[in-house]
C-alpha cells in the first residue's frame, strides 16, 4: 500500500517518519509525485492543485490535513466516490480548545481595551465582569466546538451554542435553525464562530448577525475566511457594536499589506494558527482509519460532500 503526502507546511520528515513508525508496511511518497499514479492507494492532503487527485485512479480514501475540508469540496474534479475523511485527532482539539479559551478570556478581562490604553499611554482600571454574567455563544457544535466550549466551562462562564440540527449537551444551551439563531445571538456576549464553510454559511458573520448581538460583544472567527464580511466587521468596530474581535483566518491568506485590518486597534490577528496538526497523533488517525477500511469496516469522520462537513 502507498500513501502520498502533501501538507502546507514544511516539516521535513515529520509525516513521513511518523508514520513509518506507526504504520511500517505503509509505503509513503510525497508530492509532487512523479512515480506511478496507479501505485497511490490513499492521499494525505491540504490545498492540492485542483485536478491533482483525479490523477490517481486507484485512490480508496482522501485524508484532509486538517479539520476542514473546503479546500477540497472547491475541486471540480475531485475523484467520485471516492470517501474523503476529516482530519480528528485529540492534538488538533486540544489546539483550537487552548486558542479559544485564550482568545475568550482576553475579551472577558478586556485586554484589547488595555492594549489602546498603552498605545495611548493611559492609566485607567476598567470595572471587571464576573464570568457568570458573560454567555460564550458558540457557532458550530462539532468536535472543535464542543470540546473548546466543556474548556471554559471551569470558568464560569453561561456556554450555549447553536448547529444546523438539534443537539443536547449537558451544560451547554442548545439551539439550531433560524429562529434558535436570532434567541442564540441576543444572549451572546462573546460570539465564537468554529462552523464548516459551506454556501450555507458563507458570510454569517455580518452586519445582520452583528446587530443582533448585545451591544459591546465581542467576535472571535477562527472557523474559515469565508464566514466573515470583513466590511462588515470593520463598520461594526467603529460604531461601538462590537467591542472587539480576535480572528485567525481571512478570505485572502496572507493578509495583504495593505489590508485595514493590520492598523484597527480593536482587531486582534494571528495568522492561521489557532490549531496546527501535528503529525505524531494524527498519524494514528490516519492510520487507524486505513486499517478500518482493509478489513472491510467502515471508515470514521468521513464528509458528507454534499453538506460540505
Amino acid at each position: 500500500m502507498a500513501l502520498l503526502i502533501k501538507t502546507d507546511i514544511d516539516r521535513g520528515n515529520a509525516w513521513t517518519e511518523a508514520l513509518a513508525a506507526a504504520y511500517p508496511e505503509l509505503t509513503t511518497h510525497t508530492w509532487p509525485y512523479d512515480g506511478d499514479p496507479a501505485a497511490i492507494d490513499y492521499a494525505l492532503v491540504w490545498q492540492p492543485p485542483e485536478g491533482e487527485l483525479k490523477r490517481y485512479p486507484n485512490l480508496k480514501a482522501i485524508f484532509s490535513v486538517g479539520a476542514g475540508i473546503d479546500h477540497l469540496a472547491s475541486d471540480p474534479d475531485l475523484p467520485e466516490g471516492v470517501p474523503v475523511v476529516r482530519m480528528v485527532e485529540p492534538g488538533l482539539t486540544a489546539g483550537m480548545s487552548e486558542y479559544v479559551t485564550l482568545a475568550v478570556l482576553s475579551h472577558h478581562r478586556f485586554l484589547h481595551d488595555y492594549a489602546v490604553q498603552r498605545r495611548d499611554k493611559l492609566w485607567k482600571e476598567i470595572p471587571q465582569i464576573a464570568a457568570a454574567a458573560r454567555q460564550v455563544g458558540m457557532l458550530g457544535l462539532g468536535v472543535l466546538g464542543r470540546d473548546a466550549l466543556e474548556k471554559l466551562a471551569p470558568f464560569g462562564f453561561k456556554l450555549a451554542g447553536w448547529s444546523r440540527t438539534p443537539k443536547s449537551i449537558t451544560g451547554i444551551s442548545c439551539y439550531h435553525g433560524e429562529e434558535g439563531l436570532r434567541e442564540f445571538l441576543a444572549g451572546t456576549d462573546i460570539l465564537v464562530c468554529l462552523l464548516p464553510l459551506t454556501p450555507a454559511t458563507e458570510g454569517i458573520l455580518c452586519r445582520e448577525t452583528f446587530d443582533q448581538l448585545p451591544r459591546g460583544a465581542a467576535v472571535i472567527s477562527v472557523g474559515r475566511g469565508g464566514h466573515l464580511v470583513e466590511e462588515d466587521l470593520l463598520a461594526a468596530l467603529d460604531s461601538g457594536r462590537l467591542s472587539g474581535a480576535t480572528l485567525d483566518v481571512f478570505r485572502e491568506e496572507p493578509l495583504p499589506k495593505s489590508h485595514p485590518f493590520w492598523d484597527h486597534p480593536r482587531i486582534f490577528m494571528t495568522p492561521h494558527v489557532a490549531s496546527m496538526t501535528i503529525p505524531e497523533s494524527a498519524c494514528q488517525a490516519v492510520v487507524a482509519n486505513i486499517h478500518r477500511l482493509e478489513a472491510g469496516e467502515p471508515l470514521r469522520h468521513v464528509v458528507d460532500m454534499a453538506r460540505g462537513y
